[in-house]
């Protein structure tokens, strides 16, 4: 058993954590964004690309094949259970011939060993897993493009070289400098729309909140911007919100902030100005980048304790979850909303952005195949058992719940306290 009261520092990511998006809105904003990029900066062809999004192909946690164009779908062992070749589906005599007849590949062997090195590392310049709702219309503008590409080559190119662009696209969408400008599309149309795209926090939650912080140390880790984090936290949380953490880090670059060691940076405003050291950290303070080591000293001395027991709550099962479990001394819980849209499908009153994070093309997230009875574990349930105390589809969900709640947590023989709840998986 698990209670969020075990813990003396209690961490949050803030997208899709904390701050819930409007999840259907924000992925076609985030399509239509990248689609026209792709289209009018790098003279990709259209007839695919400015199609409406095909809601049922997207699914996160699936891991791009740059050079030859496929999209795969993995089980624990690593064997590729389901693949396309752009977005056309492959039977397994296709995905045998690709690679091998254990349909396994020596790539996502090596990524399975340790998922880092497909973020920085030389894996990074052939493979990419979607794992967040900020990058998960990547597949399908990937499989569009291929599928483009064979078309007007009336046959499979067989090696391709469109990632770099695409994730040209998305550098140019996120990039923190755009939010002040208001340029590249996508802050653009959050700073004029607040509401199609954002949740307001439900009261229960900011209690839940303001309840933690009365008893614990807590902070803020997010990789967005400060300026960015504001707009959004201030919307969801109202403008008082940094008085819900007793530190703020934004632009965390994750997961390299748990990894690596990366100096704090002090802001003026929303504008970083000199590095710090560990010692230079304040209590209320507000920073950007740093790295966990020169955190955990702070929150430390604000908990008067030498060797505090840190808990950290985030979505992105890589940055926010495998990272900090495995190479620091930090919990973590996993924020997984698949699991109430995916719960709830069949029920009448469904989940509100179910057809986008429900695929019947995929099928479950936590599973490998599709259709009826498909109950095999998939990579990404395996690793959140792994690594994980435990799985939730929202805090709302936990906010239901005094501080002292005591959960199942993942063993060796049971499963977490709500996936069994929602969904029939073999783990």
């Amino acid at each position: 058993l698990v209670a969020f009261a075990d813990y003396d520092c209690i961490g949050f990511d803030l997208d899709n954590t904390l701050l819930r998006y409007e999840i259907g809105h924000m992925i076609e904003l985030e399509y239509s964004t990248v689609s026209r990029f792709l289209v009018e900066q790098r003279g990709y062809a259209g007839r695919h690309l400015l199609q409406p999004v095909d809601k049922d192909f997207l699914q996160r946690g699936l891991i791009i094949d740059f050079q030859r164009g496929n999209i795969l779908k993995l089980d624990p062992d690593g064997v590729i259970q389901q693949a396309t070749h752009g977005t056309k589906r492959m039977a397994d005599e296709e995905i045998r011939a690709y690679y091998g007849d254990e349909k396994r590949w020596e790539v996502t062997n090596e990524y399975r060993e340790n998922m880092l090195v497909a973020w920085n590392g030389p894996l990074s310049e052939q493979i990419r897993t979607v794992l967040d709702y900020f990058d998960i219309c990547a597949t399908l503008l990937f499989g569009r493009i291929i599928d483009t590409l064979d078309e007007d080559a009336h046959e499979r190119i067989g090696r391709y070289n469109v990632w770099p662009d695409i994730l040209d696209g998305l550098v140019y969408m996120y990039s923190r400098e755009h939010f002040g400008n208001n340029i590249g599309g996508y802050f653009e149309a959050l700073k004029a729309n607040p509401e199609k795209y954002l949740q307001k926090a439900s009261p229960q939650l900011v209690q839940w909140m303001r309840e933690l912080k009365k008893q614990k140390t807590t902070f803020l880790v997010t990789g967005s911007h400060i300026d960015f984090a504001n707009f959004t936290a201030s919307y969801a949380f109202g403008p008082d919100w940094p008085e819900l953490f007793d530190v703020v880090v934004g632009f965390a670059k994750k997961p390299g902030f748990f990894t690596a060691a990366k100096p704090f940076v002090r802001l003026e405003q929303h504008t970083e100005t000199e590095p710090l050291t560990a010692g230079q950290l304040e209590r209320y303070g507000v920073y950007s980048q740093g790295n966990w080591r020169d955190l955990t000293v702070l929150l430390g001395k604000i908990c008067h304790k030498a060797e505090p027991r840190f808990l950290y709550v985030g979505d992105n099962l890589i940055q926010d979850m495998y990272t900090p479990s495995k190479y620091t001394t930090a919990d973590t819980v996993a924020i997984v909303e698949e699991m109430a849209a995916e719960g709830m499908r069949d029920c009448d009153a469904g989940h509100p952005y179910a057809p986008y994070i429900v695929s019947n093309f995929w099928g479950s997230f936590f599973t490998t195949r599709s259709g009826p009875g498909a109950e095999d574990a998939s990579l990404w349930a395996a690793l959140i058992k792994q690594h994980a105390k435990i799985c939730v589809p929202s805090m709302d969900e936990v906010a239901k719940y005094p501080l002292d709640h005591c959960y199942n947590c993942f063993t060796e023989n049971v499963s977490c306290w709500f996936c069994l709840k929602t969904i029939n998986i073999r783990l």
